[in-house]
């Protein structure tokens, strides 16, 4: 069976599709789109310069990857922070990946040591802000913390369990970003640096309770209650 090949204009609003949720996916992170906001398609058009039906296509897609809801009148809004996935996912979180990092203690290797220096030592290196990326997390630190996190529970060996973290991961990106300004004063840098000694010291217990503190940290800075 041959595959048809795409024509032009069909490549065309594919590739204007993709730019839009780029575009959209960016701006949501970045701040310019308060929490709670409601992202109005036709002021989205005539800011990105394309058509309504491509930018229903970028917010529908944003709905998916957790950046937008979906409103019972139709309407779209940036997720607010009371809004209760943010706890769901980090109880999941919790759950899930202290499990699978004494999995990775106990069957990780030299290798997967290696790994986890190296990652770790990338994250501490890179630059989390900078004034042309605004008041958010930079992109380049973003990627190298949700490196080193991969690269600490990948020892695992197991991928099902791997495809859950990334799912749950990019779920909870958008709350992780908020979370940082809402709790100026957490040292992360500490906490990742005892992450990487408590495993690689192969302290299963120590590395677990870390690792769980360390995202109930994260949960607790978008509501009013304690950790």
């Amino acid at each position: 069976m041959t595959q048809t090949a795409q024509t032009p204009a069909g490549a065309g609003k594919q590739m204007l599709s993709e730019r839009a949720f780029v575009h959209l996916r960016d701006a949501i992170m970045r701040g310019d789109h308060a929490p709670g906001d409601a992202l109005k398609p036709q002021d989205l058009a005539k800011e990105m310069g394309v058509s309504l039906a491509v930018v229903r296509e970028a917010l529908v897609r944003a709905v998916g990857e957790g950046l937008a809801d979906r409103l019972h009148n139709r309407g779209f809004a940036v997720p607010s922070f009371s809004d209760r996935r943010w706890q769901e996912i980090a109880e999941a979180r919790r759950t899930i990946e202290p499990a699978m990092l004494r999995m990775s203690i106990e069957r990780g290797d030299v290798d997967w040591e290696a790994r986890v220096r190296a990652a770790h030592h990338r994250l501490a290196r890179t630059p989390p802000y900078a004034p042309e990326e605004g008041e958010n997390y930079t992109a380049a630190w973003a990627e190298a913390h949700r490196l080193f996190h991969r690269t600490l529970l990948e020892g695992c060996g197991n991928p099902v369990l791997m495809d859950t973290f990334d799912r749950l991961w990019t779920a909870s990106e958008l709350a992780r970003r908020w979370s940082a300004h809402r709790a100026p004063g957490r040292d992360g840098d500490a906490e990742h640096r005892r992450l990487e000694e408590t495993a690689l010291a192969r302290d299963a217990d120590a590395a677990a309770e870390v690792l769980s503190r360390h995202l109930t940290l994260t949960a607790a800075a978008l509501t009013d209650g304690n950790p």
